[in-house]
């Protein structure tokens, strides 16, 4: 099928390389000059494992190609994916600009059978609201809904293996393009309306979200009695109507999803005249999560937070990327620096520039010196690190493990503190 995606960031970059993968034409609309210069050489802007090699496939195959222009790239297609940003506006939901921009640029250059279907996460109601402004200005063109669930680190897995496939429309016709568009994907579809299939993409980031929150309310308890909240959970988690995933406590979620699509379910909630009394809890809780680490680090000087030595391993809001949107340990970075402290951190793939924030050449550089150690995404090459040489590196004793990766007693058979979350 001929296929235009809109916009090349996380989202829209894996789904077309992956389309392409499938065999189908994809051309892909990117406005932002240098990552097209970086993707017409099959080079990815982002760190996402395996990318490059399917974007280069696409290329040599001829099957994926990069324009600046969005209506050049929907000009043939039958299916156009919109996958631009919905940024978090000041009242908690989704910003809707950036699509409404772009959808008022192609609806001209549409033929009257096209699918525009929406990749982007759009409030509830959106496919309606949409699918409106084109009957008045391109009747015949369908928007229907088909929420993305990549989860970035395994975004290329996640596309070939996905657990559903989510499509949202009235139309029989375009859901049957949509299976046929998908048909070599091994997966589940739910074919709902509009609306239900808004819903599940919110729900289902709120649902994991309150995971996330749940473990480390439990690790907070756990502190408080003297219980091992690993432990705690995973006996919990051997109930199979519990399950393992996503109770790993920690400095709370983050990412480009979870807190943005968490205060927008909020604000849909709202806007329905529901009060979402649970999920205001969960984001109230997570919040107060990156203090309680905060905390930690500050209990272990006894000089004071003010021109202390920081090492920091981790900026990435979890391994496997190198996003640092929402990053709970960018933020801690940030929280620490604005107390007077003197942060030091490495990340395997991601950078920041932030005021009192100077970047290490690797773990050890990142522990050199430094007060106290602060682990904030739990990337496996700090496991492996040796321990001896960051005891030996560091001109204090004290490890804040907040992503719970090292050995506590392995750490303490060293002569040094350990505090980890929940433990």
């Amino acid at each position: 099928m001929e296929v235009a995606v809109i916009g090349a960031g996380y989202v829209g970059l894996v789904h077309a390389a992956g389309l392409a993968s499938l065999g189908h034409r994809v051309r892909v609309g990117e406005n932002n000059p240098e990552k097209l210069e970086l993707l017409e050489v099959g080079t990815s802007p982002i760190f996402e494992p395996g990318l490059e090699s399917i974007l280069g496939e696409g290329l040599a195959t001829g099957l994926l190609s990069f324009e600046a222009s969005n209506e050049a790239v929907v000009g043939a297609a039958e299916v156009v994916f919109v996958a631009v940003p919905t940024p978090q506006g000041d009242n908690g939901a989704a910003n809707m600009s950036i699509v409404s921009a772009v959808l008022d640029e192609i609806a001209p250059k549409l033929a009257g059978d096209t699918l525009v279907v929406f990749k982007s996460t759009v409030p509830v109601g959106s496919v309606a609201k949409y699918q409106q402004f084109f009957d008045e200005r391109n009747p015949g063109v369908t928007v229907l809904s088909n929420p993305e669930f990549l989860r970035e680190g395994s975004a290329v897995s996640d596309f070939f293996h996905p657990d559903r496939i989510v499509i949202g429309t009235t139309s029989q016709r375009a859901a049957e393009r949509m299976m046929e568009l998908y048909r070599d994907l091994d997966a589940p579809v739910v074919v709902t309306d509009p609306i239900s299939s808004e819903m599940v993409k919110y729900g289902s980031n709120a649902y994991l979200a309150t995971r996330i929150t749940f473990a480390n309310a439990m690790a907070n308890l756990a502190e408080a009695v003297g219980a091992d909240v690993r432990d705690v959970l995973l006996g919990m988690g051997y109930d199979r109507r519990i399950g393992h995933h996503f109770l790993s406590p920690g400095p709370g979620f983050g990412g480009s999803c979870f807190p943005k699509d968490t205060h927008a379910l909020v604000a849909i909630a709202e806007a329905a005249n529901y009060d979402f009394a649970l999920l205001k809890g969960v984001i109230e809780v997570n919040d107060e999560q990156r203090q309680r680490i905060v905390d930690k680090v500050v209990s272990a000087l006894p000089d004071g937070i003010e021109g202390a030595a920081v090492g920091l391993w981790g900026l990435a809001f979890k391994a496997g990327t190198d996003d640092t949107r929402d990053s709970p340990a960018a933020e801690l970075a940030r929280m620490l620096a604005g107390r007077g402290a003197r942060i030091r951190a490495f990340d395997p793939e991601a950078t920041v520039d932030l005021a009192g924030v100077e970047l290490a050449a690797d773990p050890l550089d990142a522990a050199k010196g430094a007060d106290v150690l602060l682990i904030a995404t739990e990337w496996p090459e700090f496991q492996v690190v040796d321990l001896r040489r960051v005891r030996d590196a560091m001109a204090g004793s004290v490890i804040v493990d907040a992503r719970n990766i090292l050995d506590p007693d392995a750490v303490r058979r060293l002569g040094m503190e350990y505090h980890g979350v929940g433990r």
